[in-house]
C-alpha cells in the first residue's frame, strides 16, 4: 500500500467532462430584512464557500491524493462563475489550460443557500441551478476533441466525467465519446475510465464505473422491477460481456464488484461509524481507483484503494470531501493491520 501511495506523485491524469461550480452561500436568518420594493424577505449572506464540482470533485480528490499532474479538459462559460471555478481549480493545483472559456455557454453552477441553525450547523435551502439548456455548439465540441488529442499522449490516464443528463448538452457529446473511444484504441497504455449518469453503456474501449441502477439501465432498458444487488451483478456481468473492458460496479454498503477477464472480484466496503455524507463518494472512489491503476495496482487492489478513499470522504459532513495519502494509509492499517 505504501509503495502504491508513494507512486501517486509521478502520475499524470487528465479529467474530461462537465466541470461545475459549487457555490455555498451561508445565510444568517437573524439578519433577515424585508425588501422595500417587493415586501419579501431578503436573505442575508454572511459567508461564501466555492469549490469545483462534478468533474472538479474528481480533480480535487486526485490532487489531495498527491497525484502530481492533473489536467482539466472541457469548456465552461466566459463568466463570473467560470472565473471562480478556475480560481478553485488553481487553489488545488489543477492545470486548467485545457478548460476553454466560451461566451456562448454558462458555467454550470449549483448555488446552495445554507441557513445557519440556532443550535449550530447549517441546513441547505432550495438550490439554484445554472445549466445550459441547449446542445453544445459543434465548434466547442471540436475544440474539446482537439484538446483531448493534444493531452492524451502526455498522460497516464483519462477520466471521463459525464455529469449532464440531457443528451449532448454537456461536454461529453456523442462526437466526443467517439473520439475518446478512438484515442483509447490508439493509446493502449493510457487508462481510460468512464463514469456517466445516464450513458455508461455507450462508452467503448474504457473501464466503466456504474452503480447498479446505471448498469441495469444500460443493459436492461425496459427493466421495471426492483434493482437489487443481484440484478446489479447480473447487469454488471452483461455490461462487461458487451464491452470487454473491466467494470467497477458500485454497490454502496456492499462495496465493489470488479468484472475482469480474470473473473469477478468482490472488494468489500470499508465500514465507518457515525454520521456520513455520501455526496461526492463516487468521485472520490474514482480518483482512488485510477490513481492506484497508474501506480501499478491490479484491478482488485485499485478497487480497495477506491473504497478506502471513499470511506474517508463520506465522514466529512456538509462538504465534498477529499482524502490524503496519509489518511488512506492510516485507514488501511486500521482496518487490515498490515502493509
Amino acid at each position: 500500500m505504501k509503495q502504491l501511495l508513494d507512486a501517486f506523485p509521478a502520475a499524470r491524469i487528465a479529467v474530461v467532462g462537465d466541470f461545475f461550480l459549487d457555490k455555498y452561500l451561508v445565510i444568517d436568518p437573524y439578519l433577515a430584512e424585508v425588501s422595500i420594493e417587493t415586501g419579501l424577505e431578503a436573505f442575508q449572506v454572511v459567508g461564501k464557500r466555492i469549490s469545483p464540482g462534478a468533474a472538479g470533485t474528481v480533480t480535487s480528490n486526485l490532487r489531495a491524493l498527491g497525484v502530481g499532474t492533473v489536467l482539466a479538459v472541457g469548456v465552461i462559460g466566459d463568466d463570473g462563475e467560470g472565473y471562480e471555478l478556475k480560481q478553485g481549480l488553481s487553489r488545488t493545483g489543477v492545470d486548467s489550460a485545457h478548460l476553454l472559456p466560451s461566451p456562448d455557454i454558462f458555467t454550470p453552477t449549483y448555488t446552495k443557500p445554507m441557513r445557519i441553525l440556532s443550535g449550530g450547523g447549517e441546513a441547505e435551502m432550495n438550490r439554484v441551478d445554472i445549466k445550459n439548456r441547449k446542445r453544445l455548439l459543434p465548434e466547442l465540441e471540436q475544440a474539446v476533441i482537439a484538446e483531448l488529442r493534444a493531452v492524451t499522449p502526455e498522460v497516464d490516464a483519462v477520466i471521463i466525467a459525464d455529469q449532464v443528463q440531457e443528451e449532448d448538452f454537456g461536454v461529453v457529446t456523442g462526437a466526443v465519446r467517439g473520439e475518446l473511444a478512438a484515442l483509447a484504441e490508439t493509446h493502449p497504455d493510457v487508462v481510460f475510465f468512464a463514469d456517466s449518469r445516464l450513458r455508461i453503456g455507450r462508452f467503448r474501449n474504457a473501464i466503466l464505473k456504474p452503480n447498479k441502477h446505471e448498469a441495469t439501465a444500460a443493459v436492461k432498458p425496459d427493466f421495471a422491477g426492483e434493482v437489487t444487488a443481484e440484478v446489479g451483478l447480473e447487469s454488471g456481468a452483461a455490461l462487461f460481456a458487451k464491452t470487454g473492458k473491466p467494470v467497477y460496479l458500485t454497490l454502496s454498503e456492499d462495496g465493489l464488484a470488479v468484472f475482469t477477464r480474470d473473473g469477478l472480484f468482490r472488494v468489500p466496503a470499508v465500514r465507518v461509524e457515525g454520521e456520513i455524507d455520501i455526496v461526492g463518494a463516487g468521485d472520490s472512489c474514482t480518483a482512488g481507483v485510477v490513481s492506484a491503476l497508474c501506480a501499478g495496482a491490479d484491478y482488485q487492489e485499485a478497487g480497495l484503494v477506491g473504497n478506502l478513499v471513499a470511506s474517508i470522504t463520506v465522514q466529512q459532513l456538509g462538504t465534498t470531501g477529499t482524502a490524503s495519502p496519509a489518511q488512506v494509509y492510516e485507514r488501511f492499517v486500521e482496518r487490515f493491520g498490515s502493509e
